[in-house]
């Protein structure tokens, strides 16, 4: 009687490894998600981030992290210097640099960004004016 209850016992936990195996299954299975929507890419544009600071160039047109836009004048090691405005140059470190663009790209792009107009007027606005002045001769009154 009790070597029977022993035999029942050991059949029961095999089959309870085999579900636990399998309650685990969907945990490998996010990891394996994360790793190809979410690790992957990042290293990959780390990678070529790297590539891209690593192949800088005098005379290289940039962008860096703070969005101003410049040439490069000198390179070195660690740091690169920018001109971003004629007769103003600013030391980065070079993996401030965002983006390589295209050569010519500076002398393309207008700083001044065209004419500009004012804003006209209209009548609800001129009302508002009317009032406030009749307001403020009847508070002098």
């Amino acid at each position: 009687m009790l070597i029977s209850e022993a035999f029942a016992q050991t059949a029961a936990t095999s089959g309870q490894s085999d579900a636990s195996l399998l309650s685990l299954l969907p945990m490998f299975g996010i990891v394996i998600l994360f790793y190809f929507l979410l690790i992957r890419p990042q290293s990959k544009r780390a990678k070529e981030h790297k590539q891209m600071t690593e192949g800088l160039q005098r005379g290289d047109e940039v962008i860096t992290n703070g969005g101003f836009l410049g040439m490069i004048i000198s390179v070195s090691e660690s740091y690169v210097i920018v001109e971003i405005a004629p007769n103003v140059e600013v030391t980065l470190v070079r993996s401030s640099i965002q983006t390589l663009l295209p050569k010519g790209t500076l002398k393309n792009i207008d700083p001044k960004g065209g004419k500009t107009q004012k804003p006209k007027a209209t009548k609800a606005e001129g009302e508002n004016t009317t009032t406030d002045s009749n307001g403020s001769e009847a508070d002098k009154n």
